[in-house]
């Protein structure tokens, strides 16, 4: 069956770095535009990044803009999210997500497979 798992999350403070990883199984991963949804605590999901299947195409929300990366190394079903410069506001758990469509989806409904979440806390 199709499976996301993260790994990466942890505590830093603020100006740090963490790298995320997302390993896939159960599908087609190189067929998959891939993303990075993240939830603050008490605040409603926000899309932060996607790729797409080829790794050719990625998107940023403006608020990571410059501060963090997205890229996937099909070879190893593999997505990774490097994040530097870290905030507070950063502070969220953090999702993985697939989907067959190759629109490079902006929206979390757009995604048929999630991830489980990995928790990144910046401190101030």
């Amino acid at each position: 069956q199709v499976q996301l798992v993260e790994s990466g999350g942890g505590l830093v403070q603020t100006g740090g770095s963490l790298r995320l990883s997302c390993a896939a199984s159960g599908f087609t991963f190189s067929n998959y535009d891939m993303a990075w949804i993240r939830q603050p605590p008490g605040k409603k999901r926000e899309f932060v990044t996607a790729i797409n299947y080829s790794g050719g195409r990625t998107y940023y929300v403006d608020s990571v803009k410059g501060r963090f990366t997205i890229s996937r190394d099909n070879a190893k079903n593999t997505l990774y999210l490097q994040m530097n410069s870290l905030k507070p506001e950063d502070t969220a758990v953090y999702s993985c997500a697939a989907t067959p469509q190759s629109v490079l989806a902006t929206t979390p409904s757009k995604y048929d497979y999630w991830g489980q979440g990995t928790q990144v806390t910046v401190s101030s």
